[in-house]
């Protein structure tokens, strides 16, 4: 199918949005529009399918800090890497309870935690089906990222009505071995697989700035885009060079490339959310500004995410304010009628039986 670079009628954009499979070739042409037939066609994508003066706040949460038996070379919890952070234990299932309500308190509606595991052990299991049931029973989406599962796994999140896993492919494929070593990128697809097969949803995205070139940011999202159907939530992390990790001397991304990213995703993946995640706080508020335009429509709320800072609530209220942007509102009809699909599958016996939670310069894994 041929890629219409400018002045595409709304019949001819639609045609493209419903295609399945994107090409590298077609991936590449969009990328490389002049900057602003790239925004606009973007921005017309996004308004299709959202309010574009909304923006969904998430937050995240580690319930389990460091000692990461992966060797993800931007992560600070990697037990490879001598950044100097130390191993915790499973946070107690109270506390994460705790801190979503908080959280809800100050406008998150979707809450997401992070264990820093290669895969959950079974003895704590437990306690994470625990934090789903609870954090759920606020009136919260709920999202984990606890590295890769096992089918027993994934039953149990799912019985527990947990609504997203995250699972970053983080790059590309050809460039996926340079950063990571102790997981292939078929164990990341593999997983997504296990996420879909259960049904629940897929939170998927990845990182920019590891060192990879714009070809191998293409690629990242040509593989999401085709995956058997895209991830509902996809994650773009700007990364944040932390010392005694790998990548601690990497340069800085450049922002028109970002941006550029993020409107490729949200042409590639109309109707998923396209979340600014790690790294705001090295983004000027002009940088997030024409990310909101591009299509981004999601951000972690919150001081830190995982063991990153972020910008707090107060500036990100006042960015808002100067945009004109609103929180979005968590769907209810939709979440409650995911709620009663569930129950009736708890009825009648359950459904089918899922991101290393390694992370730290990004928003989960």
């Amino acid at each position: 199918m041929n890629v219409h670079i400018v002045n595409a009628s709304t019949s001819e954009a639609a045609g493209e949005e419903a295609r399945h499979v994107w090409t590298r070739a077609e991936a590449q042409a969009i990328y490389d529009l002049s900057f602003n037939d790239l925004l606009f066609r973007a921005a017309t994508v996004h308004r299709r399918h959202f309010d574009a003066n909304e923006v969904q706040l998430s937050r995240l949460l580690s319930i389990k800090t460091g000692g990461c038996a992966e060797d993800c070379g931007y992560c600070s919890q990697s037990a490879h890497h001598a950044s100097g952070l130390k191993a915790s234990k499973l946070m107690e299932v109270e506390r994460v309870i705790n801190e979503a309500r908080k959280a809800k308190a100050q406008g998150a509606t979707r809450y997401c935690m992070g264990a820093a595991w290669r895969s959950p052990k079974s003895r704590d299991m437990e306690s994470v089906v625990a934090m789903v049931e609870g954090v759920k029973a606020l009136g919260m989406e709920t999202c984990m990222t606890l590295g890769m599962l096992n089918d027993d796994d994934v039953l149990k999140l799912k019985d527990a009505g947990l609504d997203y896993y995250n699972h970053n492919i983080d790059t590309s494929e050809r460039f996926y071995s340079s950063v990571i070593k102790t997981r292939t990128f078929q164990d990341r697809l593999d997983t997504l697989e296990r996420v879909r097969n259960a049904g629940m949803k897929v939170c998927s995205g990845g990182i920019i700035g590891l060192g990879e070139t714009d070809e191998d940011r293409i690629d990242m999202l040509v593989t999401l885009a085709n995956l058997p159907e895209p991830p509902e939530s996809v994650p773009i992390n700007m990364l944040i060079a932390i010392a005694g990790t790998p990548l601690e001397q990497q340069k800085k991304v450049d922002p028109i490339s970002f941006v550029r990213v993020i409107a490729l995703a949200r042409i590639m993946m109309p109707t998923s959310f396209v979340r600014l995640s790690a790294g705001r706080t090295e983004m000027s508020d002009e940088m997030q500004a024409m990310c909101f335009f591009a299509g981004a429509n999601s951000i972690f709320c919150g001081d830190t995410l995982l063991t990153a800072d972020n910008p707090g609530e107060d500036k990100d209220t006042a960015l808002f304010n100067r945009l004109g942007i609103r929180p979005m509102a968590l769907d209810v009809e939709s979440h409650d009628h995911d709620d009663h699909d569930h129950a009736g599958e708890s009825q009648e016996g359950g459904c089918c039986s899922q991101d290393c939670a390694c992370q730290t310069a990004t928003s989960g894994r």
